[in-house]
Order: C-alpha cells, then sequence, then structure tokens
C-alpha cells in the first residue's frame, strides 16, 4: 500500500478521533473522500464490520492490511491510546515514504537510460543491417570476404541482445520478493533504510507498551527470508536463553553494525528511546546516502550510454569504411 496515503489518513483519523468522533464515523468520513483502491476497500470493510459489533481487535484480523500496521491497531485498541498509536504510525510512514521516494527517484536513472539505450540500440542495430544489404543492391558486401555480411550484422545486435539480457535480469530480480528482500539490506542507501524502518517499528511497539520479545517476533515475521531476519532470531534465543542487556543480546554482524547497536544499547533500561534514536541517526544516513548515490547516478547513466553508442557505431563505421574502400577500388 503506499506509504504517503497512510501516513495522510492516519494523521485525519488521529484527529477525528481525539475531537470525539467515534471510529466508525471518522472511518465513514474518509473512505467517502479516498480515492478507489485496496486500502480504501479494507477500511469500508473494517468500518461495516464494527459497525456491526464486532470488537476492533477481532475486526482487524479479517483485513488484509500491513501486519505491522494491523499490530500497532491492536496495541492501541488494547491501551486505550488508539488516536497516540495512529500519530505515531502516520510519523513512521510519513518518514519512510519519504524516504522511499528518494530511493524510486535514484532508479529512475538508470530506468530512462536502459529505454534510451534499447531504442537507440535497436536504431543503430538496423541501420548497420539496412546498409549492409542494400547498398548497392548488396553487390558491394557480396564481394568481400565470406560471412562478411552476417558477421557485421551479429556484431551490431550483439549491445542489443546483452542489454536486454542485462534488463531482463534485473527485471526478474526486482519482480522477485526474495531477490528484493535479500538485496535491500546489502545495497547502500536501502540498507541505512531498512535499519531505519526496523529500528523505528521496534521503537513504537515498545512505546506502545509490547515488550522486546514480542516486538523482536513482529519484526522477524515481517523480514522472514532476509539477513536482518536470522540474525533477529539470534536475538530472540539471547533474550530466551536469560540475557537481559541488549549488548548481550545483540551482536555486531554484518547486517546490524556496531554503531547501530550502540545508539540502542544507550537507551539503557528505555529501549524505546535507543530504538527511536538509532532510527533517527540511520535515517540520516540514508537521506545523505541516497543523495550521493543521486549525485553519481547521473554521470555514470551517461557514461554507459556513450559507451554503448560507441560500441555500436564500430560496426556502422567498419560498414561505411569498407564500402567506400570497395568504391574506391572499383574506381581505380
Amino acid at each position: 500500500m503506499n506509504y504517503e496515503e497512510l501516513a495522510f489518513v492516519n494523521q485525519q483519523l488521529a484527529g477525528m478521533l481525539k475531537s470525539g468522533i467515534p471510529l466508525e464515523g471518522a472511518l465513514d468520513q474518509l473512505s467517502k473522500n479516498m480515492r478507489h483502491g485496496r486500502f480504501r476497500t479494507e477500511l469500508e470493510a473494517l468500518r461495516l464490520d464494527l459497525t456491526k459489533g464486532i470488537p476492533l481487535v477481532e475486526a482487524l484480523k479479517a483485513r488484509k492490511l500491513p501486519e505491522f500496521y494491523i499490530r500497532m491497531l491492536t496495541l492501541g485498541a488494547q491501551t486505550n491510546d488508539l488516536p497516540g498509536v495512529l500519530v505515531l504510525v502516520a510519523d513512521y510512514y510519513q518518514r519512510a515514504n519519504l524516504v522511499w521516494m528518494r530511493l524510486k527517484g535514484l532508479m529512475i536513472y538508470p530506468a530512462i537510460v536502459v529505454v534510451i539505450a534499447l531504442g537507440l540500440s535497436v536504431f543503430l542495430a538496423s541501420l548497420v543491417g539496412k546498409l549492409a544489404w542494400e547498398t548497392g543492391g548488396g553487390d558491394i558486401f557480396e564481394s568481400g570476404p565470406a560471412g562478411y555480411v552476417p558477421g557485421l550484422i551479429a556484431r551490431a545486435w550483439v549491445p542489443t541482445f546483452l542489454l536486454l539480457a542485462l534488463s531482463g535480469i534485473a527485471a526478474a530480480i526486482i519482480l522477485m520478493p526474495a531477490c528484493r528482500r535479500a538485496l535491500r539490506w546489502r545495497l547502500p542507501g536501502f540498507r541505512e533504510n531498512s535499519l531505519t524502518n526496523l529500528a523505528a517499528m521496534v521503537s513504537l511497539m515498545l512505546k506502545s507498551g509490547s515488550n522486546l520479545g514480542a516486538a523482536l517476533d513482529m519484526t522477524q515475521s515481517l523480514e522472514t527470508g532476509t539477513p536482518a531476519g536470522k540474525e533477529i532470531g539470534n536475538w530472540k534465543r539471547r533474550l530466551s536463553s536469560g540475557k537481559t542487556d541488549f549488548r548481550e543480546i545483540a551482536q555486531p554482524s554484518p547486517i546490524f553494525p556496531p554503531l547501530f547497536l550502540w545508539l540502542i544499547a544507550q537507551g539503557g533500561e528505555d529501549l524505546s528511546a535507543g530504538f527511536k534514536r538509532a532510527a533517527e541517526v540511520y535515517y540520516g544516513r540514508a537521506l545523505y546516502r541516497i543523495e550521493l548515490l543521486l549525485y553519481a547516478a547521473l554521470p555514470v547513466s551517461i557514461l554507459m550510454l556513450g559507451l554503448l553508442i560507441i560500441a555500436q557505431f564500430l560496426p556502422l563505421m567498419g560498414a561505411v569504411t569498407y564500402v567506400m574502400d570497395t568504391l574506391g577500388s572499383m574506381g581505380g
């Protein structure tokens, strides 16, 4: 679901509840002004369940909403502080949306270059083939070495097929959830964003009344199949063995850097404050890394496009040179 929409709806919903509007009425007013989509459908279904007298905790279980969102609303209902929890959730999704928008902006440059490169590559390869077969009715090239024309055309299409193959691999990685989950914990910018979201998530749950064990259970379930999920499993095992000091529960690893764990540990007994501080620091680091990558993406993309043009112009210039040499020898 759209993070921006989640943030906006929760801000509005919290304000309505604080002003004394019942939850059913607030959901009704909000859903009427939302665009049609999955989120609106789920909120309307939630409102209908509430009007039937179904408790909020039970009604949430039947809804296809983000697992973390359901968990936070459940905690808000159990602690009788739903407006306060909604404000925290809105802040969480607003920050997540800001970073995600910048990350999507980072991916725009490569996408634009790929589209332009593919179009240019097909044009140049087609131009080489047309020149090879149509110049002089093919007589000029036919007088050359055996296999010259097929070899020329093949070399012209190599960059196109290579680009298509790389694009296909990249698309497969993006479309495969397991690959996305693994890569976002390893790529610069994405990794800092993942650390920010994890720390903010645990901080919100602890602040809303959840204990560390339950917060880690929720986090691990959301990080299933990722390197972070495996490491959090180690945290849970140390916690269940009786360790209470966070420095003993969480140890530095390739996934969770020492600074991240040190910031959390500085919260002492107030782990919620420690996780919040880690989220704030790594939020700034994520924005910084993304800005650096954005500045680097444009020149790198232009360089790659230039190399592709050169690679495809070589067969074209070879064909033109061959034609000119052949015509010159004929004239001589």
